[in-house]
């Protein structure tokens, strides 16, 4: 079976790429897909995010575990098949964590026939731009949720920095 997957590059004017792959393929190999078919060499870091029908962004699937912790898995090791059961599952993808280049990822179809040259590109619509849009991000909590520093001012609630004897620590 081959996937034919959407992929929609977040920016102010509509670039989308359909591609079709083998449903065999692990998701390093989608990320090298995906940047190739956006003009883009695939030596940047990358991540893919679970998500939701609303787009929000889930659990990371990186290019390489950096973390501390050794609990995410990385692309290599889950296929497309697994991540993408039926039409309409989604994907974030973020390529170049210094621009953030950010892409919506989408099931569009399983084709069942047969498939060759995999993968390749069904349909191409606009430019990826010269550079990234800037991303805002932006707080779920207003910053009145927050204690003032003013608080903080009275003199008796922090040691002068000087009577500090650093040596001791």
């Amino acid at each position: 079976m081959a996937y034919r997957i959407r992929i929609i590059l977040d920016v102010k004017n509509d670039v989308i790429r359909d591609l079709i792959v083998d449903e065999t393929i692990n998701l390093e190999e989608l990320h090298y897909t995906i940047a190739k078919a956006f003009g883009f060499k695939g030596k940047e870091m990358a991540s893919f995010y679970g998500t939701d029908n609303n787009w929000e962004q889930g659990d990371e699937i990186p290019l390489i575990d950096m973390s501390e912790e050794d609990n995410l898995q990385e692309m290599n090791t889950l296929l497309v098949s697994n991540v993408f059961k039926k039409v309409g599952d989604k994907l974030i993808y973020v390529y170049d964590f210094m621009a953030m280049w950010t892409f919506f990822v989408e099931l569009a179809e399983i084709i069942n026939t047969p498939e060759e040259d995999l993968p390749k590109i069904a349909l191409s619509f606009g430019n990826t731009p010269d550079e990234a849009p800037e991303k805002e991000f932006k707080s779920e909590k207003s910053l009145d949720d927050f204690d003032s520093f003013d608080a903080y001012n009275d003199e008796n609630d922090l040691e002068n920095i000087d009577d500090i004897d650093f040596d001791t620590y």
